[in-house]
């Protein structure tokens, strides 16, 4: 087996948090790759720009997909390798408590969450308007941290040993996630800690929703389901490839039809028998044809 085959099997038969993490790594090579030659050329090309997340509205009028394509992207190797690491600690223990396809709603969810609170937050705050023409977001972070909080809402005291410090509570590790981000708005990077709240938010609604037996992200699920089904609809027309397929079809539709009008003739005989002489006057065999033919 070829490593591309290898690849794709591992693609095809792992979890959904293995694709996900795939995904991610898929579009960090490339885009990776893309800039070194752009680089090699001296072009100041940048193809992660048309994925990024822009804070202006008007720019992404221009790139509407990059509200779910910055999620999935990375630049930098040691942001990509953490959050990716993280991504698989946390990913696995949130599905110890809700689905695979809980992960999958939920990433997305807080993912857009983060892109809209990181875009609003450029438009309200007089702090951030003058950098929101060239603001521009990347990274699963807000989706990371969106499973952490699910996962820690759900089970706030299950305790995960972490190097150095011991057993902690998962409450803390959530706490501890959302204040960093909080502390670190007014950082370097405003807005990308800003989206980590938004993320936040939508893994605390969702675990306590979920507790309430409601899914919020449930329509996550059901859209992924309908355009799976855009691109795998199945014909809805018999295709008649030659004369002898034609005709073959021909002869099974007769001979149905004349079974059916058999079957007709039959049981309007019987009941003429019965309007003559009532139920009473049929055979077990005649009685036995009605009722068969009642339950079809």
């Amino acid at each position: 087996m070829s490593t591309k085959d290898e690849i794709l099997q591992t693609f095809r038969e792992g979890s959904l948090l293995t694709k996900i993490i795939m995904i991610n790594s898929a579009i960090f090579i490339v885009v990776a790759l893309l800039n070194l030659v752009f680089w090699l050329f001296n072009s100041n090309l940048s193809i992660a720009h048309y994925l990024q997340l822009p804070a202006s509205p008007s720019v992404l009028l221009m790139q509407p997909w990059s509200i779910l394509s910055f999620m999935f992207l990375h630049e930098n190797f040691v942001h990509f390798i953490i959050n990716i690491l993280i991504l698989y600690w946390f990913g696995t223990l949130f599905m110890q408590f809700f689905s695979q396809r809980d992960l999958v709603n939920v990433y997305l969810m807080g993912g857009l969450m983060g892109g809209i609170t990181y875009m609003a937050a450029y438009a309200i705050f007089p702090a951030l308007q003058p950098q929101a023409a060239g603001a521009m977001l990347e990274g699963a972070s807000a989706s990371i941290i969106a499973l952490i909080v699910g996962a820690a809402t759900a089970r706030p005291n299950y305790s995960i040993r972490m190097m150095f410090i011991g057993d902690v509570k998962l409450k803390w590790i959530a706490i501890g996630a959302i204040l960093i981000s909080l502390l670190n708005v007014n950082s370097e990077n405003p807005g990308g800690n800003i989206s980590h709240l938004g993320g936040a938010l939508i893994g605390y609604l969702f675990a306590h929703f979920y507790g309430k037996g409601t899914n919020i992200a449930g329509w996550i699920g059901k859209a992924l389901d309908g355009l799976s089904n855009l691109f795998n609809r199945k014909p809805k027309w018999r295709m008649v490839y030659n004369q002898n397929d034609k005709n073959n079809a021909e002869d099974v539709d007769m001979a149905y039809n004349a079974r059916k009008k058999a079957e007709e003739d039959d049981i309007d005989a019987i009941l003429d028998k019965i309007k003559a002489g009532g139920y009473n006057s049929l055979s077990n065999d005649e009685k036995r044809r009605l009722f068969e033919a009642s339950k079809k």
